[in-house]
């Protein structure tokens, strides 16, 4: 009798990716527990910005108590006994590290560009000019003409499609389409992000236009939302090798 193909054990644990740094990053990342600890934080490097030299681990339980800092490079994950729902929370020992700061979250710490009205309208072409030189071509209000090309837009967007915003390129589902006076003319898209990169919980200015995890949802213009077959990303998509 052939003997049957006997597969290997999957000892895959789903844990909770946290930074010290990144108050508002948070992923969920499946590990086979075979990995060590170096192979992992070289992972984590690449999408995080933490050097693996400068980065130690710490696996945590539900309730947030640590369990144990994953200090052996060599060490396969499995001798720190994981378990699914566990925290691994990266610490970044470099206080000069790219993650430090809160810049890399908080765009009022950047410096803005500025330029006086002067300046701008002594420059060759402009936006200004440019709209200026448009409308005079075009009778139709701008208003009028914008409100159009979003209604058009929306046309093709409905409730519960999944989509992709721009910029960022960031992943979700379409929770609401139509005009929200609270926030301006014309019209809205709310979207529930896969990850933690919105501003709310669907509530904007008093007004509950839908309802998801704070800190998931954003309300953008149409034209920055394209609907399509996108799935939620793994933490690790773009490697081509498993860990």
């Amino acid at each position: 009798m052939a003997s049957k193909l006997q597969l290997p054990a999957d000892d895959s644990v789903t844990l909770i990716v946290s930074h010290s740094n990144l108050t508002s990053f948070s992923s969920d990342v499946r590990v086979s527990q075979q990995t060590t600890v170096e192979a992992l934080k070289e992972k984590l490097w690449k999408k995080t910005g933490t050097s693996v030299a400068s980065m130690r681990l710490e696996l945590r339980d539900e309730t947030g108590a640590r369990v144990a800092d994953l200090d052996r490079d060599a060490a396969p994950l499995a001798a720190y006994s994981p378990y699914d729902g566990y925290r691994l929370h990266i610490v970044d020992l470099d206080p000069s590290s790219v993650t430090s700061g809160g810049w890399l979250e908080d765009t009022s710490l950047v410096e803005k560009y500025t330029i006086s009205d002067e300046a701008y309208d002594k420059l060759g072409t402009n936006f200004r000019k440019f709209k200026e030189k448009m409308v005079s071509k075009n009778p139709v209000s701008d208003d009028k003409q914008s409100d159009n090309q979003m209604e058009e837009l929306c046309a093709n967007i409905k409730v519960g499609d999944r989509c992709e915003v721009e910029p960022g390129a960031k992943r979700g589902t379409v929770k609401f389409v139509g005009k929200a006076e609270a926030l301006g003319r014309g019209f809205w898209v709310g979207v529930q992000y896969d990850e933690p990169l919105g501003k709310h919980d669907g509530m904007v200015k008093g007004v509950r236009f839908f309802e998801c995890p704070q800190g998931h949802g954003a309300i953008v213009r149409p034209e920055k939302v394209k609907v399509g077959d996108f799935p939620e990303r793994d933490l690790f998509e773009d490697e081509e090798e498993e860990i």
